[in-house]
């Protein structure tokens, strides 16, 4: 059973859906419940959306990679861009009265959320995403 996967693409949005046949895959051969694969399908798209249309601008010369691991009954989940990083310390939270309007900025929010933990590091460029006890037992070694 391979437990860990990577994709890489160019930073067009047609990496969304090599992510999302990413996840379908690792979903299947782990027995992700429906449930977890509903999170972790918006969370990472959200997470590869980011990558693409906010770190690498739409350069399709610049790559984004995705890395999928296993770590015991977790799932975790590193989305690496090329651009220049952000402030992930200060994302202004899209719930506040004065943000509801805009159309941008719920996709880190909607990371934090779905994902058991959202980490970043490398200035932003990479997004870390873990979500607990999802492989079922019955394929666990």
């Amino acid at each position: 059973m391979n437990a860990s996967q990577s994709i890489q693409f160019a930073s067009t949005l047609e990496g969304i859906s090599a992510t999302e046949r990413l996840i379908e895959s690792v979903c299947g051969q782990f027995n992700v419940g429906e449930e977890h694969y509903g999170e972790i399908l918006i969370a990472l798209t959200e997470a590869v959306n980011n990558a693409v249309v906010h770190g690498n601008k739409l350069d399709s010369n610049k790559m984004v990679s995705v890395d999928f691991s296993v770590d015991g009954e977790d799932m975790v989940f590193r989305i690496t861009d090329e651009g220049p990083g952000f402030d992930f310390q200060n994302v202004p939270d899209p719930t506040s009265p004065e943000n509801l309007e805009k159309p941008n900025g719920r996709g880190v929010f909607l990371m934090r959320h779905l994902a058991d933990a959202c980490e970043f590091e490398e200035l932003g460029r990479v997004a870390v995403l873990r979500f607990e006890s999802v492989v079922a037992e019955s394929v666990q070694g």
